[in-house]
């Protein structure tokens, strides 16, 4: 009987973090922010938060579902760098789906290992279990976070090197991508940081409760 219970239940959260991720990515300037060259995101938050609260399967899954959303936007609404993000427009390949999807899987993947190796070590230096789990869910928002926007930046100028310089007009493209990352993805990882502490903290006690 526990066994049916949790899965409903993985099932019934499953769907509604999916279903978060498609109606963040559908609302201009909240899933996406247009910076011109590439785009900022906020949808790694929930597959982060929905990976902590529900294991490394799951949020491989919402990871998925992330990168399904960034190649329909790459697609039919295209800015000048969208070919990294979608091989069914001029200048997109192959290596465009894995800039597009292995990324976001691994969202899913290291948030939730991440939380769990920082909560046994901390947990064995820290008597206080409340912060042992306020700042293992920092470091893990920190690390799904970063783990997107260095493999994401890093894979275009691995396939797309040249294609993104003719694009943007940068000579020296890592010197861009540098600049990216850091006026990018570090805020990006420190909002991911603060809203996943703030949202596993009350949703962990009721998930459980739900099992």
């Amino acid at each position: 009987m526990n066994t049916v219970k949790n899965r409903t239940t993985r099932m019934v959260l499953t769907a509604v973090f999916a279903a978060i991720i498609i109606v963040m990515a559908s609302i201009p300037q909240l899933g996406y922010i247009n910076l011109g060259i590439i785009s900022a995101t906020t949808l790694h938050i929930p597959v982060v938060v929905g990976s902590i609260l529900l294991g490394p399967q799951t949020g491989a899954l919402l990871g998925a579902f992330f990168g399904l959303t960034s190649c329909i936007k790459a697609t039919f609404a295209p800015n000048l760098t969208s070919f990294c993000f979608s091989p069914f427009i001029a200048n997109g390949n192959l290596a465009s789906l894995l800039v597009c999807f292995v990324p976001r899987i691994l969202i899913g993947i290291v948030s939730p290992l991440v939380y769990r190796g920082m909560h046994f070590l901390l947990g064995k230096l820290v008597k206080k279990k409340e912060v042992t789990t306020l700042a293992s869910l920092a470091v893990a928002g920190l690390a799904g976070s970063m783990t997107n926007t260095l493999l994401v930046m890093n894979l275009i100028y691995v396939f797309f090197i040249d294609l993104y310089a003719a694009a943007t007009g940068y000579e020296a493209v890592y010197s861009a991508i540098l600049v990216i990352i850091v006026s990018a993805g570090v805020p990006e990882a420190i909002v991911c940081a603060i809203l996943t502490t703030a949202i596993c903290r009350v949703m962990l006690p009721l998930v459980r409760q739900m099992r």
